[in-house]
Order: structure tokens, then C-alpha cells, then sequence
């Protein structure tokens, strides 16, 4: 099962020592700064980060030469180090079931990412110019939405041609399903508000919901008719 955090986690501080190798003094520091900007956003100044960690504004410097070269390690060290490359061989393993393939996949993605750092990091880069959002939603793109809408496209069609362009509709499916997911945890880590206890099952739910409409038949491609209610005419 999954293990549920109910409330961000307590301010660490890291004592200084003299002694302290550069690699742990280096960590000590990056485990520090992901806490705080989790916190503060990117907002946050390293100037109270290092009274935060205990040591002085310029040590953080010897170690990071930058602002942006911190935040940098940081995305390194949250995002890209999250992600499973076996995933993609999962989600492409024909063998199984697609239903079963993505239900597997968000069970163990949301192990890996329902975490106040995670998300509180990643919705305040949304927010600022540090482009950790836009290049880990580039990887969500690339590894999971369109190899998924290409398994879909066969399960639809079979006979359709493999490498024909993926469409914005088809991307918007597999979208919808992950941030359907993801929007628990926002709820919970941004928003505050109370989420399912359990969250597994809610997660099969939402993966078979998705399948038994993706499955049901080719999307269509025309534009609904839609009738818009005119405004108010006023008379004089």
C-alpha cells in the first residue's frame, strides 16, 4: 500500500560541522534547500537558507555557484531521479494489457511523487521562470503520453499506421487521466483539503474509467454543433 504524508514535514536544520567531508556538506546543503523551497518557493534567499543550515551565505557559494545552479541540482535530485526508466518498457509491453500496464505504472508513479517537496516545488517553478514544470512535463510528454496514445490508437485500430502523427486530441486523453491523478495531490499539499485515505483503489478506478471510454471506439474528429445561449438584449 501506499504510504500517505498528512502534513509537510517538520523544518530540518543541519547542524554545521568543521569537520564535514565537502560531498556531505554538499548534501547537507541540497537536502536543506529542497525543504525550503518547497516552504518558501523560489522566493526563499540562500541567506536564510544558510542560517537555516547553520552555515555561512558563502559556503553555500563554494559549493554551488549560483542561485540557479542549486536549483538546478534540486530538479536533478527531485524530478529526473524519480523517474523509473523501466516504466517506458512497461508501458510498451504488449504483452499485458494496457489497463493493466497503467494502472501498475500510477500505482508506483505515485509512490515516487505524492511528497510535499515534490509537488510544492514543482507547482511554485510553475509560477516563476526556473523551468523545472516545463522540462519534467516535457519528459511526462515524450515517456508516457505518446507512447500511450500510440498503444491506444492500436487497440482502436489496429491497422492504423504506427508512426502517423499523434493529435492534440488524443494527447488531451492520456493528459486529463494524469492530471486527474495528480490533482490529488494538489489538493492535498497546496490546497490542504482532505483526500481518499486509500488511494490505491482510487487510482484503479480512475485508470479502468479511462480505459473503458478510451477503447469504446476511434475518436471523432468533426466539430459538435453547439448552440450558445445569445446574451441579454436590452430595450430600451
Amino acid at each position: 500500500m501506499l504510504q500517505k504524508t498528512t502534513s509537510k514535514p517538520a523544518a530540518r536544520r543541519t547542524p554545521a560541522r568543521k569537520n564535514m567531508k565537502s560531498a556531505d556538506r554538499e548534501k547537507a546543503i541540497l537536502d536543506a534547500a529542497i525543504a525550503f523551497f518547497a516552504e518558501h518557493g523560489f522566493e526563499g534567499q540562500t541567506r536564510e537558507l544558510a542560517k537555516r543550515i547553520g552555515i555561512t551565505h558563502s559556503a553555500i557559494y563554494r559549493h554551488f555557484p549560483s542561485k540557479e545552479a542549486l536549483i538546478e541540482k534540486v530538479y536533478d535530485h527531485v524530478y529526473v531521479s524519480r523517474w523509473n526508466p523501466q516504466w517506458e518498457a512497461l508501458i510498451a509491453d504488449r504483452a499485458r494489457p494496457l489497463e493493466d500496464r497503467l494502472i501498475q505504472f500510477y500505482l508506483e508513479y505515485v509512490e515516487r511523487i505524492f511528497n510535499y517537496e515534490w509537488v510544492r516545488i514543482f507547482v511554485f517553478s510553475g509560477l516563476r521562470s526556473y523551468d523545472i514544470t516545463g522540462r519534467y512535463l516535457t519528459i511526462i510528454r515524450d515517456k508516457l503520453v505518446i507512447p500511450v496514445c500510440r498503444e491506444l490508437r492500436r487497440l482502436n485500430n489496429p491497422d492504423a499506421p504506427s508512426r502517423a502523427k499523434i493529435t492534440e486530441l488524443e494527447q488531451e486523453a492520456i493528459w486529463g487521466l494524469h492530471g486527474q491523478i495528480f490533482y490529488i495531490a494538489i489538493r492535498k499539499y497546496v490546497y490542504g483539503t482532505p483526500v481518499p485515505t486509500e488511494l490505491d483503489p482510487v487510482i484503479v478506478d480512475h485508470v479502468r474509467r479511462f480505459i473503458r471510454g478510451a477503447v469504446s471506439g476511434p475518436p471523432t474528429t468533426s466539430r459538435p454543433q453547439v448552440r450558445r445561449t445569445p446574451p441579454d438584449v436590452q430595450h430600451e
